[in-house]
């Protein structure tokens, strides 16, 4: 590694009912409740096209996973083998940006609910994607 240093900056974050890392679902079509992206107002220029029933990816940084983690046993179960951190969806690793694809449920300015988020809350939101396909234009 070079030791070069990248700044985030956090544009939003998630406020969630799931506030425990152990209670919360894997993955957020594992029953993770609605959740809010609550962005700052400095970037709803940017928030203006999204829609209602699209589904986008978020990106969030985890932060509370642990950063020295190379190796982990899938979905923290120790009778499966240990498995190289990048090849699985673990929090923890040495970049832990969170990956979702989230359904739009509503919006009321920067204020957007989704479905499918199992960050907790607090989680800062780095970053929102649409979800490309064949019909989607670029």
């Amino acid at each position: 590694m070079t030791g070069s240093r990248y700044v985030l900056q956090p544009i939003g974050w998630v406020e969630s009912p799931l506030v425990d890392r152990e209670t919360a679902p894997k993955q957020g079509d594992e029953g993770a409740p609605e959740a809010l992206l609550v962005f700052e107002p400095a970037v709803r220029e940017g928030l203006r096209d999204l829609r209602v029933g699209t589904d986008v990816l978020v990106l969030t940084w985890l932060d509370r996973a642990r950063r020295d983690v190379l190796a982990v046993h899938p979905r923290g179960d120790p009778t499966r083998p240990e498995t190289g951190v990048f090849s699985t969806r673990s929090p923890d690793r040495p970049n832990p940006v969170g990956l979702h694809r989230v359904t739009i449920a509503s919006i009321d300015g920067t204020r957007i609910r989704v479905r499918h988020l199992e960050a907790l809350n607090g989680t800062p939101v780095l970053d929102v994607k649409p979800v490309l396909d064949s019909t989607t234009e670029r």
